[in-house]
């Protein structure tokens, strides 16, 4: 969960990523960031996100986006 933090940090050094929980509907992340987010995401941890879980709900908050990176690791 840290280096997510970390990650998003460096997008939003401002936002508090442990307490947000409605990080798209509130404007904080961007579709930008969300491909930014994907990308580093993807290197960082050694998993894909496919398409379909690209929503508003996956990037809801750091919680939801950690847990979605922990069942696409347990995939493998």
């Amino acid at each position: 969960m840290e280096a997510l933090l970390e990650i998003l940090s460096e997008l939003h050094p401002d936002a508090d990523f442990q307490t947000a929980d409605r990080l798209v509907e509130s404007g904080v992340l961007g579709s930008f960031d969300i491909v930014m987010l994907v990308t580093r995401i993807e290197e960082e941890f050694d998993v894909v996100i496919p398409a379909r879980l690209i929503t508003p709900e996956t990037f809801r908050s750091a919680k939801t986006l950690y847990e979605t990176i922990l069942s696409l690791s347990e995939e493998d």
